[in-house]
């Protein structure tokens, strides 16, 4: 075989990368650009995109640690091009992954940035006892049935089953929001509990997400270290969200000073970066810091400025993030003409229903003596979105969990995502959809 120079592995890899953008990209936006005309969120289209690619699909973007093969056509091509042998390129292939991933994990660290930043902190205190009511329900309910069910029903080991619970705890705010908004509940009574509720869910959900992973890493159930671990993680977050009244306005004066161009996007990125030690001493996960950084600068100033400053990052890298995870679904796990694969469909089958029922329940968790769609509440909580993809993705990379059940929580993620819009649009379109008015007057604190 001829030997190999350094400009042909150059421009291999050169390649190698440019040819997995343009992929994830054009399949995702095509994928995207569908569900939106069906009035569904993106992120599913970018779900289905990495499915297509990867290894239940086209086997054209394909994590090495899911032992599949690359597309053989896709390898000469790139071979030909790099004037280079297909397994050389195979190999090179396998090598630079990594640095996908890592570019993905700028868009999940990007979008928790987001969400945190974008909980309106002031709506959870404005609908008082009844968000947080709500909150705890739709978070213990669903955990609680989810694991026990998993354990119990279906023998799963300790740590998937409560990672596969702790998957069905949050609710997407960003998908909620918009259905809302579309029935002109968004301010509505039911509309703000279900916000309210939805903010003290995602913090709820990355606190226990963070507790998890940590236990799974170090593979220790004794109770002393795991309320020591959420001790700490809630007053990680608790301090983030006191500082959101202290830190903010320090950071609107830095800013205000600030004249060269991008101080509004580096000042944040600081920011962020810095809200990365807590996790780290604490050996948790670098995502609790992500989202307590936005919920530190929730109430800044300057909150629009930076969302249009992280808004473009996540569009690019979180679609990464969220293709990634379709490509490493093995979906053939889920084929009902394969015997083996019926006790996983049961499985699937039980998430969704427990993750359905758990949210709904939530509905009914709370004293109210003015009139409240309670069906209404708890199919607002239903959605997980990208919230539960982030636990998905965070989990597939952990190692902790079969591809039997890695497919089973996507199929509840899917699942509860396109069932809440349909089923929030059936229960309200018997009432009188009004003008989009502020009820917070109304609702006691």
């Amino acid at each position: 075989m001829p030997e190999i120079g350094a400009h042909q592995l150059e421009v291999a890899e050169t390649l190698i990368g440019v040819g997995r953008f343009l992929i994830i990209f054009v399949a995702a936006r095509l994928l995207a650009e569908l569900l939106v005309r069906l009035q569904l969120p993106t992120i599913l289209g970018e779900l289905v995109a990495g499915v297509l690619i990867g290894v239940s699909g086209l086997h054209l973007v394909v994590p090495p640690e899911t032992q599949g093969v690359v597309s053989q056509g896709l390898l000469q091509l790139l071979g030909s091009l790099a004037d280079l042998p297909a397994d050389v390129v195979r190999d090179l292939y396998a090598e630079s992954f990594p640095n996908l991933q890592e570019v993905a994990n700028i868009g999940l660290f990007a979008l928790l940035f987001l969400t945190g930043l974008e909980s309106e902190l002031d709506e959870l205190v404005a609908v008082g006892t009844q968000a947080t009511t709500v909150a705890v329900a739709g978070v213990l309910l669903p955990f609680a049935l989810g694991t026990l069910g998993l354990m119990t029903l279906f023998h799963v080991d300790v740590i998937p089953a409560v990672f596969a619970g702790a998957s069905m705890t949050a609710t997407s705010i960003g998908i909620t929001a918009s259905v809302f908004g579309e029935l002109k509940m968004l301010r509505s009574r039911e509309g703000q509990i279900v916000i309210g509720a939805a903010v003290l869910d995602d913090i709820l959900g990355i606190v226990i997400l963070a507790v998890v992973v940590s236990l799974a890493g170090g593979g220790s159930l004794a109770i002393g270290p795991i309320l020591k671990l959420v001790a700490a993680a809630v007053v990680f977050v608790v301090a983030a969200i006191g500082l959101s009244r202290s830190a903010a306005p320090a950071f609107d004066w830095l800013i205000d000073r600030l004249k060269a161009p991008g101080d509004v996007a580096v000042t944040s990125f600081v920011v962020l970066t810095a809200c990365f030690f807590p996790p780290a001493v604490f050996g948790w996960e670098p995502p609790l810091g992500a989202f307590a950084a936005g919920l530190t600068l929730s109430t800044s100033r300057h909150t629009h400025e930076i969302e249009q400053a992280v808004k473009p990052i996540v569009a690019l890298f979180a679609t990464i993030f969220f293709v990634l995870i379709g490509t490493g679904m093995d979906l053939s796990v889920l084929n009902p003409m394969d015997p083996a694969n019926r006790a996983g469909l049961v499985v699937a089958a039980f998430l969704l229903l427990v993750a359905v029922a758990g949210k709904v329940a939530s509905g009914w968790s709370f004293l109210s003596q003015q009139p409240t769609n309670r069906l209404v509440v708890g199919l607002g909580m239903m959605p997980r979105g990208e919230v539960g993809l982030i636990f998905l993705g965070l989990g597939t990379q952990a190692k902790l969990l079969t591809p039997a059940l890695e497919a089973a929580i996507l199929l509840m993620v899917i699942g509860t995502t396109f069932l809440a819009p349909v089923l929030l649009r059936l229960v309200v379109s018997g009432q009188s959809n009004g003008p989009d008015v502020d009820p917070l007057a109304e609702i006691p604190t």
